[in-house]
């Protein structure tokens, strides 16, 4: 039986140094979250993708790529995926090659 995709709502915080996308799903108290770091004006490194296992399995990990993905081409910088399943994502895209900094 396939697992029902909640709801997800994304939002970013900025950090000093960098910041995150947080991942917050309806009827949930968990949140997932994707986390990067600044590397020069345009550059942002996606450092940490994690997904709590008790929220896992339903696409928030993805969710939360494709909201970076999204900015960084609404804002103009470029992502090196040095966190391994940001990386997986821009293999399984080639549309992204464009935002792909390494």
């Amino acid at each position: 039986m396939a697992l029902e995709t909640p709801n997800v709502t994304i939002t970013h915080e900025e950090l000093p140094g960098g910041g995150k996308y947080i991942a917050t799903l309806d009827g949930e108290d968990l949140t997932g979250h994707l986390e990067w770091e600044n590397r020069g004006e345009n550059v942002r490194v996606a450092t940490h993708t994690i997904v709590p296992k008790a929220i896992g399995g339903r696409g928030v990990a993805g969710e939360l790529v494709r909201r970076m993905i999204a900015d960084a081409r609404e804002h103009g910088f470029t992502i090196v995926p040095q966190c391994w399943y940001v990386a997986k994502k821009f293999d399984q895209n080639p549309d992204w090659t464009d935002l792909r900094a390494d």
